[in-house]
């Protein structure tokens, strides 16, 4: 089977180590992820790799096959949306296994480099990129939204806008103004890697001058406070409580809509990610 690979691994046997995270003054790495193996191998026992999954109204079908996500082989991990000969559309998502708390009186964040495919966005109709943070209660019986979600990056229809957003409290309305969520954008490169990552700062003994920050390239682009929130128990699932990492593509689903007759599949329009980190102050 003949794998594409990113630049990245067509440098790799001129690379004497793998690209890891950035030290961050201030900070040390808690967990970090940098993706080497084989071109073609599955991300490392830390994830899993995820199927039968159904939300949003997506259109894809998200499945453990190297088609959808694998190791580069260049020290990243490709998510490549598939369209069979039928119509049928095929993707990849991972989770990670663990989930990592917010230390009160500590800032943490969570950070990953990503790369966007190269395709026009005249033929990304229909796809959802992200790198997300879902609450851990998840995985415990609690309800979407009350479980709390915080995406760090998401992109919808090649357009190059990033957004920041948090979900929370009750599935209608409520502090997080469900189903929408609170959100924000900023402008995305159009080529090459960049670090996308949220901080959570709990620094202050006061949970409504806590913050919860978005950024680019170390750049802010927004931020939320425990005060704009106003509800200390449903700040709580957003800041001080555990949550787990998702990288995934998406197609179609009830933000982008669905895909079209122009809409590529592919290596074009995959997204890859050279590393993932946590860190603590």
């Amino acid at each position: 089977m003949r794998f594409q690979q990113s630049l990245l691994a067509t440098l790799a046997p001129a690379l004497a180590t793998a690209i890891t995270p950035p030290a961050i003054q201030g900070m040390s790495v808690v967990w970090s992820e940098d993706f080497e193996g084989p071109a073609g191998a599955s991300p490392s026992t830390a994830w899993n790799v995820m199927d039968a999954i159904n939300t949003n109204n997506e259109v894809e079908t998200y499945t453990t096959s190297n088609q959808n996500v694998q190791i580069s082989g260049g020290g990243t991990v490709q998510f490549v949306p598939r369209k069979s000969s039928s119509g049928l559309w095929t993707s990849g998502r991972i989770e990670t296994k663990g989930s990592w708390t917010p230390a009160p009186g500590k800032v943490t964040k969570i950070e990953a480099n990503i790369l966007m495919g190269s395709n026009p966005t005249i033929n990304k109709q229909g796809l959802w990129p992200a790198f997300w943070a879902l609450g851990d209660a998840m995985r415990h019986g609690t309800e979407w939204p009350q479980c709390g979600e915080i995406d760090i990056m998401e992109q919808v229809n090649g357009i190059l806008t990033g957004y920041g957003t948090v979900h929370c409290g009750t599935a209608a309305g409520g502090p997080c103004d469900e189903p929408l969520g609170r959100s924000k954008a900023t402008a995305m490169p159009a080529d090459g890697f960049h670090a996308w990552g949220v901080t959570i700062d709990r620094t202050n003994g006061d949970w409504q001058a806590e913050t919860i920050s978005w950024t680019l390239d170390g750049q802010t682009f927004s931020t939320l406070t425990g005060a704009d929130i106003g509800d200390a128990s449903v700040w709580a699932t957003l800041a001080h409580s555990p949550v787990y990492i998702i990288l995934n593509v998406a197609v179609g689903g009830d933000w982008p809509g669905a895909p079209n007759a122009l809409t590529e599949d592919g290596y074009g329009s995959m997204m890859e990610v050279q590393w993932v980190a946590v860190y603590s102050s």
